[in-house]
């Protein structure tokens, strides 16, 4: 059944999604529309401050779409597949909580195109390979690829690495700049146990999750906007803030010189 495509579990105010369909965890129509919903419940659950994406098993995040199933598929479904899956993307990028790409196996294809619009991406070291062979398909990265690492590289290196389909381990990914950490750890699970002490370190009590979801909505837009459209942007959003509980209790910590302690409302 798809919602078991996804696993939802939430504790201390981080959703966990586990993509889960073995070996590769491969993403099909039915897996994209079980995230999809996901994502959409998270939106809308103030009780959820934050949102990590992981693979199920040890070997994989996930290697992107099914080969098989796109080989089967008309060329009409092929182009409603890739026009749902990235408006899953984009539903996951504008949503304004925090999202953490936790990357505990290969992260190739399609799945480093998921990874790619998660806000930061945290990876374990040894765990893989990651990049976008499609070219090897004689296809395109076709998941948001080709827009989101050319705002993330630049227009040269960008190209390059998708001209070429090179595959990398997590610690060039990191000289890269393609992820944002490199972790040790023995096992998957050790690894999101890390993960999540690092994210709690950006959620309620420590960190205003409301404020961290605006700068992320001041960002994603803002960098897609002329200058003067992101600057009134950015106004506006900090207005909200300005009528938050949070600002209210992060000005007066800071006169009180105590700790803020946030709710991220």
């Amino acid at each position: 059944m798809s919602e078991n495509l996804i696993r939802r579990e939430t504790h201390d105010g981080i959703l966990t999604l586990t993509l889960d369909d073995p070996p590769a965890n491969t993403y099909s129509y039915a897996m994209m529309r079980a995230l999809d919903a996901a994502i959409l419940d998270a939106r809308m659950d103030d009780a959820v401050h934050a949102i990590v994406l992981r693979g199920a098993g040890e070997k994989f995040f996930c290697a992107g779409a099914d080969i098989r199933m796109l080989q089967q598929a008309t060329p009409s479904f092929k182009y409603a597949f890739c026009l749902h899956a990235n408006e899953t993307l984009q539903r996951l990028e504008q949503t304004p909580k925090l999202v953490v790409a936790a990357l505990n196996g290969h992260t190739v294809g399609g799945g480093f195109e998921v990874a790619l619009a998660a806000d930061l991406r945290l990876a374990r070291r040894g765990a893989g390979k990651l990049g976008l062979p499609e070219v090897a398909l004689g296809v395109l990265p076709g998941t948001g690829g080709t827009q989101r690492l050319v705002r993330l590289l630049g227009r040269a290196r960008a190209f390059e690495l998708m001209a070429h389909g090179r595959l990398m381990d997590m610690d060039a990914a990191r000289e890269a700049g393609l992820v944002h950490e490199v972790v040790e750890a023995e096992s998957a699970e050790a690894f999101l146990a890390a993960v999540h002490e690092r994210v709690r370190e950006l959620i309620p009590p420590k960190r205003s999750s409301k404020a961290i979801g605006l700068i992320k909505r001041a960002v994603v837009s803002g960098a897609e906007s002329g200058f003067a459209e992101g600057l009134a942007l950015e106004r506006e959003l900090q207005q909200q803030l300005f009528l938050s509980a949070d600002a209210r209790e992060g000005l007066a910590a800071h006169v009180e010189k105590r700790a803020p302690q946030f709710e991220g409302r």
